[in-house]
């Protein structure tokens, strides 16, 4: 089993396109970030996105922050005038938070492109254009960027490469990119989202997936049920992230996500009983191939992704507290949900 998912991850780290600043081309983007407490982020964002070829605007929806969040986008809004600044909106029923802030900067926009952003990303000089010339080159409507993962602290650099290691053990990259019409192939990551604007209104916008948490992955599945392209590439050097500061941010984090990314319990439970089985036990039962296997796995995306290699030999560690977190986001989600900035979330 282990040796099927180590072929696997080999051909992702060989095949999966990469997205590559240095494109010359023509780009009409608006550029649109929710955010919601993010005064810390916002001033690295902000200078990497107005340094940008092709940028029309630059919109930012303050979710009910009580931190600086307004204040830095006025003072940004002072000196360019590429920058606005949307007020909150009381949350309706039935919306999450972020689904809720991307609807409201799609309709207050107007280029050709959207570029949903988190804001604690940072873009590579000439990402916008290399993500429109990407997208017109693949004839798609929705191009994904999967980031580079900035990771300082201990338990960043050991926990946060799971994030990579999750995805590239099940998700076949180079297939999703010869097959972009396959809804169950369908996958994007929130932190950078490039769709253009008469897809997105077609498609039905955040609007059509308003409730959930897993938003970003569900409304590019759904792109491609709508008859549209969609396509989430290696995007690690055009755009980073530093999604997590600490362990407390990212068991939280990732407790909120773990429930919600599964359809159902039954794929939540199968997920968690394969990791156990395929990525624990061995080290546990001292099986020596399928330990390799999984250390080999590891290694190859430590080496793609320029992840510490030393949090490949702490693996076990690392998964562990992958499926403590996992069990703790069940639990949570089964006995009144999570909490995240300050709103509290139900599984959809």
């Amino acid at each position: 089993m282990t040796a099927a998912v180590l072929a696997l991850v080999a051909a992702n780290v060989i095949l999966w396109p990469r997205v590559k600043p240095g494109e010359r081309t023509f780009a009409d983007v608006s550029v649109l970030i929710p955010a919601r407490n993010e005064a810390l982020n916002l001033p690295a964002c902000l200078q990497s996105v107005l340094q940008q070829a092709g940028l029309r605007e630059v919109i930012i929806y303050d979710d009910h922050s009580v931190d600086g969040t307004a204040s830095v986008v006025l003072a940004f809004a002072r000196r360019d005038p590429r920058v606005r600044l949307l007020a909150p909106q009381p949350l309706p029923p039935g919306w999450c938070g972020k689904t809720f802030a991307c609807q409201t900067l799609a309709e207050a926009a107007s280029a050709e492109w959207l570029l949903f952003l988190d804001a604690d990303a940072v873009l590579a000089q000439g990402a916008l254009q290399a993500a429109v010339a990407e997208a017109r080159r693949r004839n798609l409507s929705l191009l994904s960027c999967w980031p580079d993962l900035r990771m300082e602290g201990f338990w960043e650099k050991l926990l946060m490469p799971l994030l990579n290691f999750v995805v590239l053990t099940l998700f076949p990259a180079p297939l999703s990119a010869l097959r972009p019409n396959d809804s169950s192939l369908g996958l994007a990551h929130g932190a950078f989202m490039l769709a253009r604007r008469d897809a997105y209104l077609r498609v039905g916008g955040h609007a059509a997936v308003r409730g959930e948490l897993f938003e970003d992955t569900l409304l590019a599945r759904l792109w491609r049920r709508r008859g549209e392209r969609s396509e989430c590439l290696d995007g690690s050097l055009v755009v980073k992230t530093r999604m997590y500061g600490s362990l407390r941010q990212i068991w939280r984090g990732f407790e909120k996500n773990f429930f919600p990314a599964f359809r159902s319990p039954l794929s939540f439970w199968f997920f968690l009983v394969f990791h156990v089985f395929a990525f624990l036990v061995p080290f546990l039962l001292g099986c020596r191939i399928a330990a390799a296997n999984v250390l080999a796995m590891r290694l190859l995306l430590a080496v793609r992704f320029a992840h510490p290699l030393w949090s490949v030999l702490l693996h076990p560690v690392a998964e562990a507290l992958a499926i403590a977190i996992g069990l703790s986001s069940w639990w949570r989600y089964r006995h009144g949900g999570v909490e995240w900035k300050g709103r509290r979330y139900q599984a959809a």
